[in-house]
């Protein structure tokens, strides 16, 4: 990933409130037919320190948990808010007109070790933590001990684990950093009076920015 040093975003714990609040990852392996991608909801663990692990499932059908290279290193990716600028909120335009349309996007690039996990055990548990966390916000939270349990049997045999102990992780907050403080300011008044939930977290983004 390009990734100028004005861009770049180190801290441990705003990487991993990306993860939290995106944990959609798209999982990038390398095999024998080429690149693949997958789209997996993840699960992330502080620990082993200092970076973490990564643990998902994705179904016994996929050829991702027997295919990927081991001589490669995976690469999981999580993305933030992304939305086009136009240059029309810079005060640079009404001053020299010198200025053109961009995107600003918030990413994660997350490297490990990955292994796949076929025990039982460390499936259910593993399943019902993911439900636990994805349920918790609702009135009657689902569990998996609402279904029959050979139902959630049979389920859970048709799933593999994943489990990525983390290597590297790379932030990219691209937020207007690069603009004068007069353009920012533009920024985060344009994307106020946009009526969608994406313009008013990139307009936080920019305001909160800070230099590290």
């Amino acid at each position: 990933m390009y990734l100028p040093s004005h861009f770049a975003e180190t801290r441990a714990e705003v990487l991993r409130e990306l993860i939290a609040a995106h944990p959609l990852g798209t999982l990038v392996t390398s095999g024998e037919a080429g690149l693949d991608a997958n789209h997996i909801p993840f699960e992330f663990d502080p620990l082993p320190e200092p970076l973490g692990t990564l643990r998902a499932h994705v179904a016994r059908a996929n050829p991702v948990w027997r295919e990927f290279s081991r001589d490669t290193e995976p690469l999981v990716i999580f993305q933030g808010p992304q939305i086009y600028i136009t240059p029309s909120w810079y005060a640079t335009k009404a001053e020299t007109g010198k200025v053109v349309p961009t995107f600003n996007y918030i990413v994660v690039h997350a490297y490990g070790t990955m292994r796949a996990i076929e025990d039982q055990t460390w499936l259910r548990n593993f399943v019902g933590k993911l439900t636990e966390r994805f349920e918790s916000t609702r009135a009657k939270p689902w569990a998996i001990t609402d279904a029959p349990e050979d139902f959630i049997a049979s389920h859970l045999r048709a799933i593999v684990g994943l489990e990525i102990k983390l290597t590297r992780l790379i932030g990219k907050w691209k937020t207007s950093q690069n603009r004068p403080q007069a353009d920012r300011n533009g920024v985060v008044a344009g994307l106020r009076e946009e009526d969608n939930p994406v313009a008013q977290a990139m307009a936080r983004a920019v305001e909160d920015w800070r230099p590290q």
